[in-house]
């Protein structure tokens, strides 16, 4: 790709996208009693903030704010979260993997690949149970990976919060239909149609905060099977993985455990675009908890999973 192409693809944000995403938040609120919006503190949650606020302005955003903490998360992001709420006033409702775990809901993995990143599933199920959510606003787009392809915007989980690749509803003419059984509820992805490179320039041109993880810095890493992994209290190292310094940065932001970084000297956005557009793997090749299985995602989303 040449350096003019890279140029014109740089803070080029198709705002046909923005004007779809706010009109799927509104007829959340329009069609459901108690919505809440799945925040991560990653760029794909703190975008759907953004769309909320453009989407009720001048009001607040009419929803709270969900987040389902592993307590392995990175300390930059849960302290960006804590600050997102506090600026846009938004409601913040944090829910604990550890206490599923102490009440015996499920169970710490071990290894050397534990991860909590499956058991939320069961803290999430509880949340929705909790304040009886009939939809869950979340940040997933079908360029990510195959299964999160087949999700519809509008996606229906039945009363075990479990999701049926099979009973997927048609959407046509962008008519979202969000009826449901007592029970049930509604997975919404606003930003299904949106790629990384879009939320990347929609970033730019909103001039929007992110965690500082995303942009180049130092950090103690180890290697493991050819990626780069912070090194924290949570990994199971091995004796031979030893922690040494690095520059990098982090395309996508999950749990310690399960999130590997990439070596970057890319300390400002337009840098953070040149290198997608000419990255030979995709955002989520640095995922453990995808490589588990070809069908890892699918079966995560089946039981329940964001």
């Amino acid at each position: 790709m040449t350096d003019s192409t890279i140029k014109d693809k740089i803070g080029q944000f198709p705002r046909r996208l923005e004007d779809e995403s706010i009109y799927i938040m509104r007829e959340v609120a329009a069609q459901f009693e108690r919505p809440a919006l799945l925040f991560s503190g990653g760029k794909d949650s703190i975008t759907l903030v953004r769309l909320a606020q453009k989407a009720f302005f001048p009001g607040k955003i009419p929803f709270p704010l969900v987040h389902i903490d592993t307590g392995h998360n990175f300390p930059e992001t849960i302290e960006f979260r804590d600050w997102l709420a506090k600026e846009t006033g938004a409601e913040l409702i944090v829910r604990y993997v550890q206490d599923s775990i102490d009440q015996g809901k499920v169970k710490e993995e071990t290894g050397k690949y534990a991860s909590r990143n499956v058991l939320q599933t069961v803290t999430l199920l509880d949340t929705i149970e909790e304040f009886k959510f009939d939809a869950c606003i979340g940040g997933a787009r079908r360029d990510e990976e195959k299964a999160r392809a087949k999700e519809r915007i509008f996606s229906v989980r039945d009363d075990f919060g479990q999701w049926d690749a099979k009973r997927q509803r048609p959407e046509l003419f962008d008519m979202l239909n969000g009826r449901i059984a007592i029970g049930e509820n509604v997975r919404v992805f606003p930003i299904s149609n949106w790629t990384e490179l879009d939320v990347w320039n929609y970033i730019k041109e909103e001039k929007m905060e992110i965690p500082s993880i995303y942009f180049s810095h130092q950090r103690q890493v180890i290697e493991r099977d050819g990626m780069l992994w912070a090194d924290s209290e949570y990994l199971n190292k091995e004796a031979d993985e030893i922690p040494f310094e690095a520059t990098v940065r982090f395309r996508t932001v999950g749990d310690m455990t399960c999130t590997a970084a990439v070596e970057s000297e890319a300390a400002e956005i337009d840098i953070i675009i040149e290198e997608i557009l000419s990255a030979e793997i995709s955002e989520r090749g640095a995922r453990i908890d995808d490589k588990r299985s070809e069908a890892a995602m699918e079966k995560r989303k089946q039981q329940g999973y964001f």
